[in-house]
């Protein structure tokens, strides 16, 4: 009795079920394609900040202590890491990632600035400074960015794990893993660069 009804039902609601079917299936599967299986062309490397935010105005001063406005760098893209005055190996890796993404860049390189944010007193090696000559060096409060710069999830997130990307407007964000590949970087500003129509 219960399977009669059963089949009489399904067949007097068929054509509905199917048309129901038809128009759910394309939403379905353009979800899984955005959300599940996005192309690779589409996708950064970089993490995006979300909501994106302005930087604000930072006690910054250069190595002579002179002040410094990060302002006056606005119009251009800006790679930003944080690190100790001495610079050790991964701080230098760092360095190396951004000038090497700036130079690669080809015509467009002028585009982009370099800073390392310094958050402690000591003095900066001669050698370092020509190493990566470019880089803007500037002395920074470490409260100020930890306030400002989002940090990977995680309990062993620190400051001088990342480097972050600012846009010719002032927001941050982009903030591009540790240990980065700086081919990934330079795809990631390939795009930008087409992108943008400032900076």
């Amino acid at each position: 009795m219960l399977r009669s009804r059963w089949r009489e039902h399904w067949r007097r609601l068929r054509p509905l079920y199917l048309m129901a079917l038809a128009c759910i299936v394309p939403v379905v599967a353009s979800y899984l394609a955005y959300y599940a299986f996005p192309p690779a062309g589409r996708t950064n490397y970089g993490e995006l900040i979300e909501p994106q935010r302005l930087v604000p105005a930072l006690s910054l001063q250069t190595l002579d202590g002179r002040a410094f406005d990060l302002s006056t760098l606005r119009g251009s893209w800006i790679m930003v890491t944080v690190d100790r005055a001495e610079c050790p190996d991964a701080c230098q890796k760092k360095l190396w990632n951004m000038r090497q993404v700036r130079a690669a860049t080809g015509k467009e390189r002028d585009r982009i600035e370099r800073v390392l944010f310094i958050i402690d007193d000591s003095a900066t090696t001669t050698m370092l400074l020509r190493e990566f000559e470019g880089t803007h060096f500037l002395r920074a409060s470490g409260a100020e960015l930890m306030a400002l710069l989002e940090l990977p999830a995680g309990a062993n997130a620190h400051l001088d794990d990342c480097v972050w990307l600012i846009d010719p407007l002032g927001h941050l964000m982009l903030r591009w893993p540790v240990a980065a590949d700086p081919s990934r970087m330079k795809k990631d500003m390939d795009r930008l660069l087409r992108a943008s129509r400032i900076g």
